[in-house]
């Protein structure tokens, strides 16, 4: 069986608090707008993890399947109610096949970004293509590197500092990787953990797509669609597989 990578036992146990998973803030707008995006077909979520997006999705009424490569995770998705309902595959969603084919696939939270390699990126979007239905839709949510955020020659961005959690990301132009740093306060404890990836920027992102024959379709600054602008914090794409591949 595939590592469970960063996402183990550990991060599992937590994660649907530290995420906020039970805010409909939060999880409502992702989840009418993948629904929408749907039109009544089959979805597919790369790195489905606990089930924060695609449980309610499939309450929806959505028939939801799921890849990820943590046991860990999926282990948290089967204990909830309906999750030994959606089917799932263990591996790398870059690369891993389920043997369906979708009207839409979704890769959402940064979780792009968990590919730590622009190859594994490209080889992402092109697994995606693989999954789905001529006239079909993959969707990324992401957020925009924070480099305007931080002063020229430094590298530590602060992108959280409250009561019991303490959060800064170490930027590397170079090699264009980010490293988040988290320190949690957990019964009266405290948790540190760090977690590379490989950050993206939205242009790359289309040029991934083209590779593998997508095409933007739209592209929004939050899951309410509003417009994505040059103060965008993160951002919502959607790339569509051609009708006709000739």
């Amino acid at each position: 069986m595939p590592s469970d990578g960063y996402f183990n036992e550990i991060v599992a146990s937590t994660y649907d608090y530290d995420v906020d998973s039970f805010n409909p803030e939060a999880v409502d707008p992702v989840v009418n707008f993948l629904a929408e995006l749907a039109n009544g077909g089959s979805a597919l979520e790369f790195g489905i993890g606990t089930g924060r997006i695609a449980l309610p999705l499939a309450i929806k009424g959505v028939e939801v399947h799921g890849i990820d490569i943590s046991n860990a995770m999926l282990t948290k998705l089967a204990q909830k109610t309906g999750g030994d309902r959606i089917p799932v595959t263990q591996g790398d969603f870059a690369t891993t096949l389920c043997g369906k084919s979708f009207s839409l696939v979704y890769l959402i939270f940064n979780t792009i970004m968990n590919l730590k390699t622009q190859d594994e990126q490209v080889k992402c979007f092109q697994n995606a293509a693989s999954h789905l239905n001529p006239g079909g839709n993959f969707v990324i949510e992401v957020m925009v590197p924070a480099l305007q955020l931080i002063p020229f020659g430094e590298k530590n961005y602060v992108f959280d500092l409250c009561d019991d959690h303490w959060g800064v990301d170490t930027y590397d132009v170079v090699s264009q990787s980010v490293e988040s740093h988290h320190v949690r306060v957990r019964n009266q404890k405290l948790e540190m953990s760090s977690i590379p990836f490989r950050y993206v920027w939205a242009s790359e992102l289309d040029l991934m797509a083209k590779i593998a024959n997508l095409k933007l379709k739209a592209r929004w600054g939050s899951w309410k669609k509003e417009p994505f602008t040059n103060t965008s914090r993160y951002h919502v794409s959607v790339w569509e597989k051609p009708i006709n591949t000739n």
